[in-house]
């Protein structure tokens, strides 16, 4: 991963009184936390906390020695890496072992893991969306806290490495030392390969003919939107499947399990294009009741990877109907 330009920053807010204003930071530092976290909730956690222990410490905030953005990030990456202490990695069902061979496996949730969560961006204000990523975030979760912290602050908020080490309380070369490990572990952990953006047309194109082979439920339409190697994965079940012939005989299962005539909503998370999937008949007024979010990971023109998430408590932070009927029930455009 190539280290990129620095972000423009923001311009900080000053009250009538000569204080600045935190608020305006809120956005980028719930990604970073995220980023180390691999939680939103959690990451809003820290985020409450580091903007709370700002303001009980600005009264000692020095602009001579650090921006204030340099400092709410030094605060941040500290409640972070306590927050770290003792706490398993977040994976994905992806990083856990082989694929499935079994498509008609029991699909028993493991609620023992601490999963990987979706990032539902369109709540924040984000700048940098490409780590975002579901891949990437979960190739950044097998590294030590303070390596983690190291190639986020450096190779995505593009910090110097004397700002990482005044951050961290260490010195450049140690910062230096613990990219290159950082950088090293990661490599080929995530998706190398360029992954399309939710505006790019091409992308919009190839999301539109799924969501209607998928309300369709036209499962040879679908096989033939995904690449060979496409992933599919459902946290909190812990079974994958690798290829688009397995992709296939399990999509043909959950419309016989669940019936046709499913709803699709197209919204955005992780920096990639998602859909709120709505089956029918399971809403509380017997309409089409919110079952999943599937976040797509689109490349060349083909859908290579889809990670499935059921768990009503991350769906709530997309602020999605829980339930559609009627007049709601139009075509995806």
């Amino acid at each position: 991963m190539q280290s990129r330009p620095r972000p423009a920053g923001r311009q900080s807010r000053v009250r009538h009184d000569g204080r600045v204003e935190f608020e305006p930071y809120r956005g980028e530092l719930t990604a970073f936390c995220y980023r180390m976290l691999g939680s939103c909730h959690d990451a809003e956690d820290v985020v409450q906390e580091t903007l709370l222990r700002a303001w009980k410490a600005r009264d000692r905030y020095d602009p001579a020695r650090a921006s204030v953005r340099t400092w709410l990030y030094r605060i941040a990456t500290n409640a972070c890496l306590s927050a770290l202490e003792g706490r398993r990695r977040r994976p994905l069902p992806s990083g856990l072992g082989a694929p499935s061979e079994d498509t008609g496996a029991a699909l028993a949730p493991a609620v023992d893991v601490p999963w990987l969560e979706p990032f539902p961006e369109a709540r924040f204000d984000v700048e940098v969306r490409a780590d975002l990523r579901l891949a990437w975030v979960a190739a950044v979760q097998v590294l030590p806290a303070r390596q983690r912290a190291v190639l986020v602050l450096r190779d995505v908020l593009a910090f110097t490495a004397a700002e990482v080490a005044g951050q961290l309380g260490t010195t450049v070369a140690a910062v230096n030392s613990a990219l290159q490990r950082a950088r090293g572990a990661v490599a080929g952990l995530g998706d190398a390969d360029p992954v399309g953006e939710p505006d790019d047309p091409e992308v919009r194109a190839v999301v539109r003919r799924y969501v209607r082979a998928f309300e369709a439920a036209d499962v040879p339409a679908l096989v033939r939107l995904l690449a060979e190697d496409a992933v599919l994965e459902m946290p909190p079940v812990p079974l994958w499947y690798r290829g688009s012939g397995d992709y296939g005989r399990f999509m043909e299962r959950v419309f016989r399990m669940r019936g046709t005539g499913w709803a699709v909503r197209g919204t955005t998370a992780n920096g990639q294009p998602a859909l709120a999937a709505y089956a029918p008949g399971s809403g509380p007024g017997g309409g089409h009741g919110l079952h999943s979010l599937q976040v797509l990971t689109v490349a060349a023109g083909l859908v290579t990877r889809n990670v499935v998430f059921a768990d009503p408590g991350l769906l709530a932070g997309f602020g999605l109907p829980g339930e559609i009927s009627g007049n709601d029930l139009r075509p995806e455009r």
